[in-house]
């Protein structure tokens, strides 16, 4: 018996759920992924997987096996991308995950400008609004925006964002201009949350921070939808500066309450590897974090650059 290969189809069966989408993931015939996992539980003399119609469960034993098998195989393919050279010669394929927008506007073109400077490394981008495990998921490096939790993840600051009001110079000729976050009262504002109707809009007060549920009229759940409805002349919307930066620019909408913004968002690069990086992390890493920093820098200049209201 391979017990490395029955390992890697077990890890596999318990991460996809199911013998037959781990035989789909992985090319394997479901005979021989229930075969080889048999025959381990056979070699150990233990039953590690409780099987149902459903999914597939660890036993107690299964748990802390599966755990173990993690580790192994995770350093036979460090060692073998060792020995393969990247740790040498910055080559492989290197796994990027950012906010959507911010992805496409901020990193996208760094790493365009990455590919021609290191024709052994190839990039696999996965831009989603939501935080991806990265240990899970495979994935070399993240952008992520706003505070960090407490965790083993290693974190390199790029930059900041801030959080604005704006709304169309039509909307704002028709219906006045806010003065103060109190005066959104007499607005009506578009609403960008994930969370649905009861979510507020964060202010500065002073050293404090006030919290204004704004009356809205629209609520939707994609922070460019609710630009376009603003555009539009709908309402005022509370979204990300980068995510505005080229309506703000076309003319096409106005930030606001610009005293009042809570303060700026961290932006940072995150990895998850412990130890002496892989050349390609390395040089992703030295080449992206300046560059990403000038792009931001140059966005938040562009936008100061814009007379507010």
């Amino acid at each position: 018996m391979d017990r490395l290969e029955a390992m890697s189809l077990l890890v596999a069966a318990v991460e996809e759920g199911s013998f037959s989408a781990a035989g789909r993931k992985l090319g394997v015939p479901l005979p021989t992924i229930s075969r080889k996992v048999a025959d381990l539980e056979a070699h150990l003399k233990t039953r590690l997987l409780v099987r149902s119609t459903r999914k597939l469960a660890l036993s107690e034993a299964g748990i802390a096996y599966v755990a173990a098998c993690r580790r192994i195989l995770e350093d036979i393919d460090a060692a073998e991308t060792q020995a393969a050279g990247e740790y040498s010669v910055p080559r492989g394929e290197l796994t990027i995950t950012a906010p959507i927008v911010f992805g496409r506007v901020h990193i996208l073109p760094v790493v365009t400008e990455f590919l021609q400077y290191f024709a052994e490394i190839n990039v696999r981008m996965s831009l989603a609004d939501r935080n991806v495990n990265l240990v899970d998921d495979h994935i070399d490096m993240a952008v992520r925006i706003g505070d960090l939790p407490d965790s083993s993840l290693l974190a390199t600051r790029v930059g900041a964002i801030r959080r604005v009001v704006c709304g169309s110079p039509a909307y704002f000729a028709a219906h006045g201009v806010p003065e103060t976050p109190d005066d959104l009262a007499g607005h009506t504002c578009v609403m960008f949350s994930m969370a649905g109707a009861g979510a507020s809009w964060t202010f500065r007060h002073g050293k404090q921070a006030k919290l204004i549920r704004p009356r809205c009229r629209l609520h939707i759940n994609t922070a460019e939808a609710a630009i376009d409805a603003a555009i539009r002349g709908l309402g005022v919307t509370n979204v990300l500066s980068y995510q505005v930066a080229r309506a703000v620019e076309e003319g096409k909408l106005q930030i606001v309450l610009r005293d009042f913004e809570p303060p700026p968002i961290p932006i940072h690069l995150l990895h998850a590897h412990q130890g002496l990086l892989p050349l390609k992390m390395r040089r992703f890493l030295e080449f992206a974090a300046p560059r990403i920093r000038k792009s931001l820098l140059a966005s938040q200049k562009k936008l100061d650059g814009v007379q507010g209201l």
